[in-house]
């Protein structure tokens, strides 16, 4: 079992939903990435996403966009995520890396599964990989044993939903609506039917992404999903900080925060 699935059974155990936040690796810079990765799991978060800045950040909306572009210039390379990863994984929380697929094929399928699995990651969120262009993956995380997570969305016919969780491992990604990321006023009102239709389609527990920021929106997704995912909402605020230490402050207030919406009543 992965430190993925872990997470989720602890979740699932508390009568709770199990809060996955998203931190670019590299921004505002990499030491504090690193801080505040740590300070999200210790306010609560039991999964993190460390991003991959990637040039061409196609599902993104400005926020993150931003803030990737700004790590980019920065000098943050495949190198320094892995150093994120490893740190997040050293501390005993569990880390996935998402990230767009052409750094992954670049850098080589097989080497990047390796060196993921050596950083002590559970695997890879891949938005803009599809199960038919996924065999060099599927074959690099059954070899290194490493969860894969595709993406469902609103848009997704019922033999797509089955396709896509025949091969995801860990967990499934739902999207809340068809669009980039970004925080919403409210949550959409077809994400509670998208988990519907794809728990149908597997046991696999389903996270919710695109779109909450506040614990009452995660408490709205906690009472239909298995996961909450934030990202756009922790890059605010660490864009906002005047400085690395209120960075750190600031993402660990809201991550408490949230972890308080994912708890049942």
């Amino acid at each position: 079992m992965s430190t993925v699935s872990e997470a989720f059974g602890k979740a699932r155990a508390e009568d709770r939903a199990a809060l996955v936040g998203y931190l670019p690796a590299g921004f505002p810079d990499k030491s504090t990435a690193i801080r505040a990765a740590l300070a999200m799991a210790e306010a609560g978060a039991d999964v993190i996403e460390v991003g991959l800045p990637y040039s061409d950040p196609l599902m993104d909306g400005p926020v993150i966009a931003e803030a990737v572009y700004r790590a980019l210039r920065a000098g943050t390379r495949i190198a320094d995520v892995f150093d994120t990863v490893q740190a997040i994984a050293a501390a005993g929380t569990a880390v996935v890396i998402m990230t767009y697929w052409n750094p992954v094929d670049q850098y080589g399928t097989d080497a990047f599964a390796r060196d993921l699995m050596n950083a002590g990651g559970a695997g890879l969120i891949t938005p803009d990989l599809t199960p038919e262009e996924a065999a060099p993956w599927l074959e690099a995380s059954d070899k290194y044993g490493l969860d894969r997570i595709f993406l469902v969305a609103p848009s997704s016919p019922e033999h797509r939903i089955a396709e896509i969780t025949a091969v995801c491992r860990g967990f499934v990604y739902a999207v809340s609506l068809m669009g980039i990321t970004g925080t919403r006023d409210m949550v959409n009102s077809g994400a509670a039917t998208l988990v519907r239709r794809t728990r149908e389609h597997t046991s696999l527990p389903i996270a919710v992404g695109l779109g909450v920021s506040n614990r009452e929106q995660a408490a709205e997704v906690a009472g239909f999903a298995d996961g909450v995912i934030v990202g756009s909402a922790f890059v605010r605020r660490l864009s906002a900080a005047p400085g690395p230490d209120a960075a750190v402050t600031a993402v660990r207030d809201l991550t408490a925060d949230l972890a308080q919406g994912t708890r049942r009543r």
